[in-house]
């Protein structure tokens, strides 16, 4: 087997609420390899969302370290941390967070912006990850002219358009009822394949973890 393209070892987070320390994560270690797809399930309050912004580095251990491709992204400064999450990772999110005053294409677009893509490039990819996901009529429409389903998917659109190989998501189906969270799961293992990318999904939802090859129980802070 190859070298993983993530590691996670040892990583413990403390917070600190109120005056009381609360331990989050208890000494985890974790290997991802590249096309996997991992699913990370656990009770409310086990780490979960904790761990994927580890991860994703929007949030660093209290102790431990996350390498990618052997660098050790602990090290790092917020600025490279900044550009590593812009090239690298594409993140997905139970809420969609999509900008109301922008539409669906200029969703799309804007991590290519901020990461330095000519607004023509970024146009391009935009256009073409849209109708990939079946909603290039709905490019120039706005948040509150799309349904839920496809709030979801410009935000997996959005997620893409860096060409990451890696997408992490967190609860992605769920605030969506049962016929757009089937599409979205089908939507995320058709990609998967057609991209090449590794898949981290943080999910409630029993049906769709059955549908992931490798599948990881946090329960109190560490794996169960």
């Amino acid at each position: 087997m190859s070298d993983p393209i993530m590691v996670v070892e040892n990583v413990t987070k403390v917070y600190e609420r109120g005056g009381a320390k609360i331990e989050v994560l208890k000494s985890v270690d974790l290997e991802i390899y590249s096309n996997e797809a991992v699913c990370i399930l656990g009770a409310s309050g086990a780490g979960k969302s904790t761990l994927l912004h580890i991860l994703g580095t929007l949030d660093r251990p209290t102790q431990g370290r996350v390498l990618h491709n052997g660098l050790d992204l602990s090290r790092e400064g917020d600025e490279a941390l900044a550009l590593f999450r812009n090239r690298e990772i594409g993140f997905v999110f139970q809420f969609h967070h999509l900008l109301s005053e922008f539409s669906a294409i200029e969703n799309v677009m804007l991590p290519a912006r901020i990461g330095g893509v000519s607004e023509k490039e970024a146009r391009v990819r935009a256009h073409k990850l849209l109708t990939l996901l079946g909603l290039e009529a709905r490019k120039d429409h706005y948040p509150t002219e799309l349904s839920g389903g496809e709030h979801q998917r410009v935000a997996v659109a959005r997620a893409l358009v860096q060409e990451p190989k890696i997408l992490l998501a967190d609860e992605p189906t769920g605030n969506l009822d049962t016929e757009n969270s089937r599409q979205i799961q089908e939507l995320f293992f058709s990609l998967k394949t057609r991209l090449g990318l590794t898949l981290v999904v943080v999910t409630h939802d029993a049906n769709f973890a059955t549908r992931f090859p490798r599948r990881l129980m946090l329960k109190d802070g560490h794996w169960n």
